[in-house]
C-alpha cells in the first residue's frame, strides 16, 4: 500500500472539501491518455492500488502508466467504546486529497481503445466521477 516513508507529523486535521468548480485545469503530463477527477474528495491508498492494479491487468502489462495522486494525509480513528479524552487515535489508513479537476492515471503506449477500457474499469474503483481525456497531438 502507498503511505509516506516519514512525516513532519503524526496526526493532521480534517480539513473540509470543496466541491468547487476547478481552478486549476488538470493537463495530461506524462502520457497521452488520462482520467480526470470531475469532483472533489479523498481517495484511500488501497482505491489507488486498485485502480492501478485493473489497468495493469487490462493493458497485460503493456504500456507505461503514471499515478499522479500519492495520499500523504493520514486518517485517525479512536477505537470504539473509549471514554472522552486520552488524546487523537491511532493512523488508520492514508489518504489523498483530489481536487476537481486533477488527473489521477496518465498512460502512455497503448491504442485508444484499450487506454479507454483500461481507464474506465479503473474508474469503477474510485470514489469519484472521472473523465477519459487525451492529448492533443499538432503536427
Amino acid at each position: 500500500m502507498l503511505s509516506p516513508k516519514r512525516t513532519k507529523f503524526k496526526r493532521y486535521h480534517r480539513l473540509k472539501i470543496n466541491n468547487e468548480k476547478p481552478t486549476l485545469e488538470g493537463k495530461l503530463a506524462f502520457g497521452m491518455f488520462g482520467l480526470k477527477a470531475l469532483n472533489s474528495s479523498w481517495i484511500r491508498a488501497r482505491q489507488i492500488e486498485a485502480g492501478r492494479r485493473a489497468i495493469t491487468r487490462y493493458l497485460r502489462r503493456g504500456g507505461k502508466i503514471w499515478i499522479r495522486i500519492f495520499p500523504d494525509k493520514p486518517i485517525t480513528f479512536r477505537p470504539q467504546e473509549t471514554r472522552m479524552g486520552s488524546g487523537k487515535g491511532s493512523t488508520e489508513f492514508w489518504v489523498a486529497i483530489v481536487k476537481c479537476g486533477s488527473i489521477l492515471y496518465e498512460i502512455s503506449g497503448v491504442s485508444e481503445v484499450s487506454a479507454r477500457g483500461a481507464m474506465r474499469i479503473a474508474s469503477f474503483k474510485l470514489p469519484v466521477k472521472t473523465k477519459f481525456i487525451k492529448k492533443i497531438v499538432i503536427e
